[in-house]
């Protein structure tokens, strides 16, 4: 027997799920994340599920992993001293981004912070124009003067990393490469990331942030990736470590600790490929993936059973719903959004009297109130207990007991007196709020991609989404809501759905003509041995390997482009009239409605995905009992807030382990795993598939169950 192995370390938890590779028979395991040492928790989930499984490490024959520690060192300013080196004349590239504010009417807006000091940025005398040639050549003694300059500061050894950002690097690699060469001789202690290697793509601005980004974050992921494989490697685990990208492929260790910046969205990208895989399972193509964590919320559309995919996003914004005042980062990632709204995001009364939530988290030290780890600052999770939705005795499957007392006195001290409520209503408030939150992110997400709500299931996972999610949907008009087995660790599922896949891009601009087409071919080409050398590194065999191709194209005169797939292996034998320019025009009008068909098009980046084959996931099937009714599956009843019912109600809890396919049942009720609690609101039905999948629909009124006590 064969097992894969997928753990999920986020800011408050870190998931675990365990698969036989024959049966399909999932096992799962959640956890506190320890933020001082990632891999003790890990090593903690390890242990558990062997033993659980009763299986020797030597049986797991695969490995993937997913975190959030990326994001957060770089929203926490926690990366490495580094350099940044620019051509001559260009050191305030971060400064002047793209020359425009990001709010016009805010006079007071903050500024956006850069990563590397203005101190620490280098001219280095060399220049090349668009086309790649040389004006100015590179002069060594630039180089030599950086270094004069670190060691009369005496912060030479201080430095961890080094960015460099040349001038037209995308076309012309060579200048870059030569000063590679430098550092590496005359300061081989530093890390180094080339704009050419880590993000080869037009726009000046956006590629020295995303090389920034990179350096800033590679030591400490060298580091962290290092220590979590050695560490695994002392418990027995003798197979490749695989890390999952923002893009939703997977790599090997080596690529995630050379482009580091690839990892940003790994956690939540891997949500959305445990939507997509559930959304296949239960014959749901068009769905709304909502993933709430101990720390952020992430929401990502899935159409026709795909996720959209973007190639440039920002983190760290200044304010959370202006573009433009975060770090723009330029790697493929499957777009999504993500808001600090989780279990741990605390509550407060801010100056104008107004109850407010997040994005600031109590994290997983000291965590909510009711941990009772220290922390005295209400919380979403708080507000979720006091309201009945979280049984204090069974979180974690009873491996910890939550406070009551400790979120009451929270709740009183900073919500209830202040605002000068009862308790149950400022936990409700804090409830709706979080909510709202959501609500109006999800709706903005809907809206943006042309999608109608009345249209799509809603999929809720993650620790706290099974609570939230009837709110949500409800609220949004949605078709219903699924709650998928073991949803707590659905995240921890989707990295074991995925492909070892890399993406690459080289930037072309140039006006689509039969003799460029030649040209294009040639680069895809380049890419395509790129992408077989990273693909035979992972161990992907020749034979399974594919290459899918894309462009960057736009009308002729336009700034901006839209991706269009080209299916074609050689575009020089494609009619450039009848092939290229519908295909482009057909994509641009599904779009925006209206493709300007007079204008030719134009191209400025060819991408290029490498991967290997799709891993098949199969989970086992639950058996339909005859004569098995849900009263089986009762453990209780208790009481639980709910608007619609006028308060406190007393409401059926059910233990989901003992529930069977085919059951059914009316909300209101409170269901209990290991790893989450679903919430279910009134007027509306339930039913339990082949998979222990929860289907949830609305009604009007209460309608007749099936197999119901």
């Amino acid at each position: 027997m064969s097992y894969r192995f997928g753990f999920d370390i986020g800011g408050t938890f870190t998931d675990f799920v365990l698969i036989d590779n024959v049966t399909g028979a999932m096992s799962s395991y959640k956890t506190l994340t320890t933020p001082d040492n990632p891999a003790r928790a890990v090593i903690e989930g390890w242990t558990h599920l062997l033993e659980d499984a009763n299986i020797n490490p030597d049986q797991v024959d695969n490995a993937i992993h997913g975190t959030t520690l990326i994001t957060n060192a770089l929203i926490e300013r926690k990366g490495a001293p580094t350099l940044l080196l620019v051509t001559k004349g260009f050191r305030d590239v971060l400064d002047t981004q793209k020359e425009m504010r990001y709010d016009i009417y805010d006079l007071h807006a903050e500024p956006v912070t850069h990563l590397v000091p203005r101190p620490l940025r280098f001219d280095v005398d060399e220049r090349r124009d668009a086309f790649g040639d040389v004006i100015t050549p590179l002069n060594i003694d630039s180089l030599e003067a950086m270094k004069a300059v670190l060691e009369q500061a005496g912060v030479t050894q201080d430095i961890e990393s080094v960015a460099v950002c040349l001038l037209h690097a995308f076309t012309n690699s060579e200048h870059e490469q030569q000063v590679a060469n430098w550092l590496e001789q005359n300061l081989p202690h530093l890390t180094v990331s080339l704009s050419s290697q880590v993000a080869p793509q037009v726009r000046e601005y956006e590629r020295m942030s995303t090389t920034v980004c990179n350096a800033y974050v590679q030591p400490l992921t060298s580091r962290y990736l290092q220590q979590l494989a050695d560490e695994l490697k002392t418990h027995g685990f003798q197979q490749d470590l695989y890390v999952m990208l923002s893009s939703g492929g997977i790599c090997t260790l080596d690529t995630a600790c050379t482009f580091p910046v690839r990892l940003v969205e790994s956690g939540p990208a891997a949500g959305a490929l445990a939507a997509m895989f559930y959304g296949k399972l239960t014959g749901h193509e068009n769905l709304m993936s909502f993933d709430m964590g101990g720390t952020t919320a992430k929401m990502c559309l899935i159409d026709g059973g795909q996720p959209a995919m973007s190639d440039s996003f920002e983190i760290a914004r200044v304010h959370r719903f202006k573009r433009g005042s975060g770090l723009p980062i330029r790697v493929p990632t499957i777009e999504l959004i993500e808001i600090g709204a989780g279990g741990g995001s605390i509550a407060r009364v801010d100056e104008l009297g107004l109850l407010k939530v997040g994005p600031e988290s109590a994290g997983a030290s000291p965590g909510p109130a009711c941990y009772g780890l220290g922390g005295d600052k209400p919380t979403v999770t708080d507000a979720d207990l006091l309201l009945g939705y979280l049984n204090p005795d069974f979180f974690l499957g009873g491996r910890m007991s939550l406070d009551v007392d400790a979120a009451t006195r929270a709740i009183t001290k900073h919500l209830a007196k202040p605002l000068e409520i009862e308790v149950s209503d400022a936990a409700y408030g804090v409830y709706r709020v979080v909510n709202e939150a959501m609500i109006s992110a999800t709706r903005v997400h809907i809206a943006e991609r042309g999608a109608d709500p009345r249209r799509l299931q809603l999929i809720a996972f993650g620790g706290a989404g099974p609570m939230h999610a009837h709110a949500i949907a409800s609220a949004l008009n949605m078709k219903g809501y699924i709650l998928p087995a073991s949803a707590g660790v659905a995240s921890a599922l989707g990295f074991l759905t995925a492909p070892i896949a890399f993406e690459f891009v080289r930037t072309f601009i140039s006006e689509l003509t039969p003799a460029t087409l030649p040209e294009l071919d040639d680069i895809y080409s380049a890419l395509e041995t790129e992408g077989r050398k990273t693909l035979a590194e992972a161990g992907v065999a020749e034979a399974d390997m594919t290459f899918t191709r894309q462009a960057d194209l736009r009308h002729v005169g336009q700034g901006y482009d839209v991706t269009v797939s080209l299916p074609y292996s050689k575009l020089a034998e494609v009619s450039l009239e009848t092939d290229l320019k519908p295909r482009f025009y057909s994509h641009y009008e599904s779009i925006y409605g209206h493709a300007h068909k007079h204008l030719n098009v134009a191209i400025s980046n060819c991408r290029l995905t490498a991967s290997g084959p799709k891993p098949e996931v199969t989970l086992q099937v639950t058996a339909e009992l005859e004569g098995s009714h849900v009263q089986t599956a009762l453990k209780g009843h208790r009481p639980v807030y709910f608007a619609e019912a006028g308060g406190f109600t007393e409401t059926p809890r059910y233990d989901r382990n003992k529930f069977a396919s085919g059951m059914a049942f009316t909300g209101p009720a409170i269901i209990e795993e290991i790893d989450s609690t679903a919430v279910i609101g009134p007027n509306t039905q339930v039913r339990v598939d082949d998979i222990n999948n929860l289907i949830v629909t609305f009604t009007d009124a209460d309608v007749a169950p099936t197999k119901e006590g």
